[in-house]
């Protein structure tokens, strides 16, 4: 009897799982999503390698400046912007390449004469996103080969048609009469001479205060700040509906108020209560980890409260396209996890391939996460603000018509 009874409770806990379709149909996709979205990230090495997208000022106009900015075009580990020196800088300030290298004037003479006859060495500035700093040795490294390649280049064909001083042949010739005698028994003296790099490259990070290092707390509170006030969203939703199974809807129906009104009254709430959050999270960024608005106060605070109306909005979304309190929950956790990792909370999005990181720019969380990181440490101003607020606004409106639209004030039946 006690053998019969075990095998019965057993049954009714696997009929009631497998019964709940929808939940059984998140516990199976969510995780083959989020592998995929992994896999696809630091997957298969068959995969092209993506382009380092670095903008490049040629501030000396030399043959040799110019033969290296062709040789760094033609890399296939590039992705080359041209622009001056003000352009380029902007551009990696704003995350939009990952370094700005800047060919400083007189760059071709200088590194000539460094290479043949000691001179002073010119400074290459690489102004680098400090996010997205593992680019930085790959950058200074690809240009160093090039730039080595272009002087070799120059210096042989400068030697073929004469135009090296006495000098500058001597020291190549004695170079090579050098490296030519080492190859001898070991009582030899001669030593290969010992080459360094004829320019010196200054790293400079690409944020708005040069008087503080980059501060990687500011990048991480904007990411975990959406997606924990994302979850609070889900409970938005979640409430609706039981508020629903208890009747309340019911009775608030019976007096003379709009469907839009007591949908829009729960929006606001929630917007509020996402808002408060958001604040608490970043006074807690502020006063303990030193992060700071670097950017504009009034574009942080609008993209603050864009977002908060984007949670509500979201929340009162799941809520519509949800049966029961049940299976809205998985389906809003899913939904969640998805946005928030194509938002880049989870993963900086500079890391995903050139596909992912085109796609991910549907997604409001993508727009929330890069515009509180442009108010914090880039520092960008009001300007860079606009096209998130614009963006998190219209996806607000759209969930919060397509929630009023859809909402079945009766609940389900079955």
């Amino acid at each position: 009897m006690q053998l019969s009874a075990f095998r019965a409770l057993v049954r009714k806990d696997l009929v009631l799982y497998f019964s709940n379709r929808r939940a059984l149909v998140m516990s199976i996709l969510a995780p083959i999503v989020i592998a995929a979205f992994f896999g696809a990230i630091f997957g298969s090495g068959m995969d092209k390698p993506t382009r380092i997208p670095i903008a490049l000022a040629d501030r000396d106009g030399s043959a040799l400046s110019k033969a290296v900015t062709a040789a760094v075009k033609a890399d296939a580990a590039f992705e080359v912007k041209d622009g001056d020196e003000a352009a380029a800088v902007a551009l990696a300030r704003e995350g939009k390449v990952r370094a700005a290298v800047v060919l400083p004037a007189g760059f071709g003479e200088q590194a000539r004469q460094a290479l043949i006859g000691g001179g002073a060495k010119p400074v290459v500035a690489v102004h680098y996103d400090p996010s997205q700093a593992p680019a930085l040795t790959l950058v200074r490294g690809l240009l160093s080969q090039h730039v080595m390649k272009a002087l070799g280049d120059s210096l042989a064909g400068a030697g073929a048609s004469g135009d090296l001083d006495a000098g500058a042949h001597g020291v190549i010739g004695g170079a090579g009469g050098a490296i030519a005698t080492s190859g001898g028994g070991a009582g030899d003296a001669a030593r290969p001479p010992s080459f360094s790099l004829p320019f010196t490259t200054e790293a400079v990070e690409s944020t708005a205060r040069t008087d503080r290092p980059y501060n990687g707390y500011a990048h991480s509170f904007a990411g975990m700040g959406v997606q924990f006030i994302l979850f609070m969203g889900i409970e938005v939703g979640v409430g609706v509906l039981l508020a629903r199974r208890l009747g309340l809807w019911k009775r608030l129906r019976a007096a003379p108020l709009s469907r839009g009104l007591l949908l829009g009254s729960h929006i606001a709430s929630g917007a509020i209560t996402a808002l408060v959050l958001l604040a608490i999270i970043y006074a807690a960024a502020i006063a303990i980890f030193h992060v700071r608005i670097d950017g504009s106060v009034a574009g942080f605070v609008g993209i603050a409260i864009a977002f908060a109306l984007l949670t509500a909005s979201f929340g009162l979304l799941i809520a519509a396209i949800g049966k029961t309190p049940e299976a809205t929950r998985g389906l809003a956790i899913f939904a969640t996890l998805v946005m928030v990792m194509l938002g880049g909370a989870w993963v900086p999005s500079f890391v995903f391939p050139p596909w992912l990181q085109t796609a991910s720019l549907v997604v409001p969380t993508r727009w929330a996460v890069d515009g509180l990181d442009a108010m914090t440490w880039r520092g960008l101003g009001f300007d860079a603000a606009i096209a998130p607020i614009a963006v998190l606004l219209a996806f607000s409106a759209l969930f919060a018509s397509i929630a009023i639209w859809r909402f079945d004030w009766e609940e389900p039946r079955g």
